[in-house]
């Protein structure tokens, strides 16, 4: 089992940045972040794999970054130019085994943190 712990999470005005940690027990392989805003689907938002290949959801592209660091098994999610329409509650999750590409749907990710809130104010 892994476990994921995610952090970071916060209230901004638009065009706000925020930075979220994620933060795992155990091995990961493809990690990602999704988000779900209330009454909505979640929905993914970028993703990282074992040899730092990025891929991020068209919306978020050019201003989020994710990262990871390896020897800390933290996953981050650099968030900079915040739209309101970005509220949500943020989730980290990791596959069980090494994936390329690495899945966006989320039924193919395993192991999902409890999230963390960002809300972004007009």
């Amino acid at each position: 089992q892994v476990e994921l712990v995610e952090s970071g999470g916060g209230s901004v005005q638009s065009g706000g940045s925020l930075r979220l940690s994620c933060v795992a027990s155990g091995a990961t392989y493809c990690m990602a972040w999704f988000r779900q805003a209330p009454g909505k689907e979640r929905e993914f938002v970028s993703s990282i794999n074992t040899e730092d290949v990025k891929y991020y959801e068209d919306s978020v592209r050019g201003r989020f970054t994710i990262s990871k660091d390896n020897a800390k098994n933290t996953l981050f999610l650099q968030m900079n130019s915040l739209k309101p329409e970005e509220t949500a509650i943020y989730y980290c999750a990791t596959t069980r085994g090494p994936t390329y590409p690495c899945p966006q749907m989320e039924h193919n990710y395993e192991y999902w943190g409890q999230g963390t809130q960002v809300t972004v104010s007009s």
